[in-house]
């Protein structure tokens, strides 16, 4: 059986009410509204902020003079990894590492982005960095001791 077979039982369809036909109906002459009224004519809807005349709260509220978007003050760097150089097989001791080549490796996202080096992990190849924008100083440490230079 599937969801496409399956048919509503009667007892879960409900009738609609049926308001405005008669006294007899139960529900004739003023039709469940109450006597006049904003809500008892027809065609009335409230606003979804409205607090029955109280001010709402929208109103309430101070007004923000303006806001600071800190992010786009922060530098973002691409956070790469020791563990990352060291478990790609494609790099190997004595090559050149640069922006161009995290991004042909799919280490970085971007070349046009800023690239940091963190000291996750160990390394044992002797590379050779440009253009990297950044070290953390554990990670620095760790590629002197290895051997790396950087230009």
């Amino acid at each position: 059986m599937f969801l496409h077979d399956y048919l509503k039982g009667s007892s879960s369809i409900k009738k609609t009410k049926r308001l405005g036909r008669g006294n007899g109906s139960g529900k004739g002459n003023y039709s469940t509204r109450g006597i006049k009224g904003q809500k008892a004519r027809s065609g009335y809807t409230k606003n979804p902020g409205f607090e029955g005349g109280q001010t709402s709260l929208n109103m309430r509220l101070p007004k923000l003079r303006g806001f600071k978007r800190y992010y786009k003050l922060v530098d973002n760097y691409e956070v790469v990894n020791l563990s990352d150089l060291q478990l790609n097989n494609k790099i190997l001791s004595g090559d050149t590492i640069n922006k161009k080549k995290l991004k042909e490796l799919g280490i970085i996202r971007s070349e046009n982005s800023l690239v940091k080096i963190l000291a996750k992990g160990e390394l044992d190849k002797k590379l050779f960095f440009v253009g990297i924008d950044s070290y953390s100083k554990s990670a620095k440490s760790v590629l002197e001791s290895v051997g790396c230079k950087f230009e």
